[in-house]
């Protein structure tokens, strides 16, 4: 083995373990999945009942969901993440709020003595209320928002903070 992939070796060996566990209803989620660095497990949540097909009753139903803190019953969903130091919770806003998939991921997590990321995808670009959860319920996470990802490419570039 040459130096250069031993020194790899041990940087990976070191480096902290990570995963992302998000949920994506039109995709924006699985843009951002496979623009994480590979080092980063991926961990994408199903809702056991989904949401209507037709845009316009999905963003309604969905949106009425998160503004009432559902929580969605989810298919096969891993709830261990033990042998992580990082958690990335990735989650469309609906309503300024998490999607109600994300309610249930961050109620059955254990979050204590993790260090905590969110990545945001909006449609509009700002989620002050979702912000304002984030700062009561987890003081010194990192939050980056992007705003609708697949039509904005660019936005992608802000997921350079997370190596």
């Amino acid at each position: 083995m040459d130096q250069q992939k031993i020194y790899k070796t041990i940087i990976i060996g070191i480096s902290m373990k990570k995963i992302f566990i998000y949920f994506s209803q039109t995709g924006n989620g699985d843009l951002v999945a496979n623009t994480l660095p590979e080092n980063i497990e991926k961990r994408r949540v199903i809702m056991k009942k989904k949401l209507p097909k037709r845009f316009f009753f999905m963003v309604l139903t969905g949106g009425f969901l998160a503004g009432i803190n559902a929580k969605s019953r989810l298919v096969d969903f891993n709830n261990d993440v033990s042998e992580y130091e990082e958690i990335i919770i990735g989650s469309p806003i609906w309503n300024g709020k998490f999607s109600s998939p994300i309610n249930t991921v961050l109620s059955k997590i254990d979050l204590n003595n993790k260090k905590l990321s969110f990545i945001l995808y909006s449609g509009s670009g700002e989620a002050p209320k979702t912000i304002n959860t984030i700062n009561k319920k987890y003081p010194n996470s990192n939050v980056i928002i992007l705003k609708e990802p697949i039509k904005n490419k660019e936005e992608l570039d802000k997921l350079n903070e997370i190596q």
